[in-house]
């Protein structure tokens, strides 16, 4: 008799602001499932399929996908969705039906949830390296741009620490409602204020305006842009001028000349097309589905709790090297990179390698 599937949910945006991001973090989970099925299947024949909604990036449809993911369709697990405020509200009903979501988006830290597992890297991972590497090579006072909500504000509250700590200066600070047509004001304030650097945490359509705006005041080759959730797509989707010299720093880039990278990158293009962009949302979301796999294949079992129990401190052999899930926190130990965008690629500036962030439950109590 043939075994039922076992249901992965996805909730990830394929239209609105941050439909960029979609189908890259599917394109991931697509790979993970092609290659776990095509090699048996779990539990002696158990196929794994993915359930897919477009949260539009809107956090209520996210929640409203959801909750019909998990009433009606049946679903073991969500994976996604992109922006924080759509996770934190995801959350209720994950919490609420003892199912875990499996979240692979750089993300302001400190989230702590016996069902939230954060392929994740957070500010601690990224800027704690990023920012001294920007006072080093270009100067210590640095603009502050982003996105109204939760992401870049509070990974700024970071970011003012770091810069306090080596004696820089933070000379402006603005956030921006999402679909933001015109930086005019902003870039004359970046002009007056002196900064050395300008460190945008925009949503990916805006970072697109902005960066368009900046390079036609002709700016890149007086001001240092550092553009964080920069990636492989966004970089192809615009012209060169436009994104020549932008620094930024994640855990996974396609160029990293590495064998795992060389050979994710290749499995991606083999299975997706040879001009298939693979980028860290890609990298994340295929290791979440990996990490649940080996969860279900430790405790033989489909009982959610003990597949939640086995998912902490494993480690896999990722896109960029060895990283390891945590048990007391459910984030990861990543490997981390700096690149710059020099004749339209991304190349690498400065290998970071492994970071352990403090642990994410620190004076919470996980729920």
């Amino acid at each position: 008799m043939k075994k039922a599937s076992i249901k992965i949910g996805v909730i990830l945006p394929f239209s609105g602001s941050e439909d960029i991001a979609g189908p890259m973090c599917l394109q991931g989970a697509k790979m993970a499932v092609a290659e776990i099925n095509g090699a048996g299947g779990l539990l002696k024949g158990n196929k794994l399929e993915l359930v897919v909604e477009d949260s539009q990036t809107e956090a209520i449809i996210a929640l409203e996908k959801a909750k019909k993911l998990v009433i009606e369709d049946k679903v073991t697990a969500i994976l996604g969705p992109v922006i924080s405020t759509a996770r934190n509200l995801v959350m209720d009903v994950m919490r609420e039906y003892k199912i875990p979501l499996l979240y692979g988006t750089d993300y302001e830290g400190e989230a702590c949830d016996r069902y939230l597992f954060c392929y994740s890297a957070i500010p601690e991972h990224y800027l704690k390296p990023f920012i001294p590497y920007l006072f080093e090579n270009y100067g210590k006072s640095i603009y502050l741009l982003g996105s109204d909500y939760v992401w870049p504000i509070k990974t700024n509250e970071y970011t003012k620490r770091i810069v306090s700590r080596l004696g820089g200066t933070v000379v402006g600070e603005e956030y921006f409602h999402f679909g933001i047509t015109d930086f005019c004001t902003t870039i004359k304030k970046i002009i007056d204020s002196g900064a050395k650097t300008v460190l945008t945490l925009l949503i990916d359509k805006d970072t697109q305006t902005f960066l368009r705006q900046f390079n036609k005041h002709g700016l890149q080759d007086k001001i240092k842009l550092a553009v964080m959730a920069f990636n492989e797509n966004m970089l192809s989707s615009m012209p060169n001028e436009q994104v020549e010299g932008i620094l930024t720093c994640n855990h996974f880039f396609s160029c990293l000349d590495r064998p795992e990278t060389k050979d994710f990158v290749d499995r991606q293009r083999k299975m997706f097309g040879s001009d298939t962009m693979v980028s860290y949302y890609t990298e994340s979301h295929y290791g979440l589905i990996m990490a649940f796999k080996n969860a279900i294949e430790k405790t033989q079992s489909l009982d959610i709790e003990k597949i939640i129990d086995a998912m902490g401190d494993q480690s896999l052999l990722s896109g960029n090297g060895e990283v390891t899930m945590r048990r007391n926190d459910h984030h990861m130990v990543l490997n981390i990179v700096i690149v710059e965008v020099n004749g339209g690629q991304f190349v690498q500036r400065k290998y970071i390698s492994s970071i352990s962030p403090e642990n994410q439950c620190a004076g919470q109590k996980m729920r």
